[in-house]
């Protein structure tokens, strides 16, 4: 296993990452961001260098084990065998820690339930689709009601979408949103107080993540808008623009859909490890 860190490096594993979309997603937009001043903090770990079989994107540094927001790997690979190895070459994951691996090819999963049946490690799997916009440019023109303010999220937000968000509620999903919050960018509608009632994030992976309108200001067409003008954001930045979605989310997928954007085939796979760990307290 290494841990890339040479700059020259790095820019070629983007550039071949790139090659490999839509696969390569999660971790391409990881490394996108790490060659851009690694405001997350990240680093990639591969099989080998150049030829490399496999990829783990996730954070540096040590992590507390029983936190799984934190403790996120996005995970590609060109050969499963390679991938397998990485998983089990020593150092590579904590196997006695809460985390969470994710990836759209099918062997992110099989790898994770094959190493875990050795271990007697516990695993809980969640399954998304990830929807990919082809062309952005051509999204429709976002329309603004009178009174409506375009305008960011920082970290002292970090409550109100911890309370929204169907995976938060407690204080780890609060300061993993306090993190993204301060070190990614985000779109929000504000009413004419300054008062976010809809958003999304760019998260560490360059997903658009986290999107969300306030109950009482649904059906007016706020996160269609928002998405827009994040989409168009990131765009011109030259990120791709996708993210997930809960597969039983079928209001967000009829929007993305009329938006523009195309289901990838199969499903984007994310594994906890050890749930019981990381089982998020009051």
């Amino acid at each position: 296993m290494l841990i890339l860190t040479c700059p020259s490096q790095l820019q070629r594993l983007e550039v071949a990452l790139r090659r490999s979309l839509p696969l390569a997603l999660p971790v391409h937009g990881a490394v996108m961001n790490i060659n851009r001043g690694n405001p997350g903090e990240f680093e990639v770990a591969v099989d080998s260098w150049p030829d490399f079989g496999a990829v783990l994107a996730r954070r540096s540094g040590e992590m507390p084990v029983d936190d799984c927001y934190r403790n996120m790997h996005a995970a590609f690979y060109r050969d499963v065998g390679a991938y397998r190895a990485l998983l089990e070459t020593p150092g590579s994951v904590r196997w006695d820690s809460a985390f969470h691996i994710f990836g759209l090819q099918d062997g992110v999963a099989t790898v994770s339930q094959a190493i875990a049946g050795t271990k007697g490690v516990e695993l809980e799997v969640s399954e998304f689709y990830t929807y990919l916009h082809p062309d952005p440019s051509t999204m429709p023109e976002p329309q603004l009601d009178p009174g409506v303010r375009v305008g960011t999220l920082d970290p002292s937000h970090a409550d109100l979408l911890n309370e929204t968000w169907a995976y938060g509620g407690n204080e780890r999903s609060r300061r993993y949103l306090a993190e993204v919050l301060g070190r990614f960018p985000s779109v929000s509608l504000q009413d004419e107080e300054r008062r976010p009632f809809s958003w999304v994030l760019r998260d560490p992976y360059g997903t658009g993540a986290q999107g969300y309108t306030l109950p009482t200001h649904r059906r007016r067409g706020y996160m269609k808008t928002t998405l827009i003008l994040a989409a168009r954001r990131d765009h011109a930045l030259g990120f791709p623009i996708f993210g997930h979605t809960a597969t039983g989310n079928q209001a967000m997928q009829r929007l993305q859909e009329e938006l523009g954007h195309q289901r990838l085939p199969g499903l984007c796979r994310f594994i906890l490890h050890n749930p019981g760990l990381g089982r998020p307290g009051p």
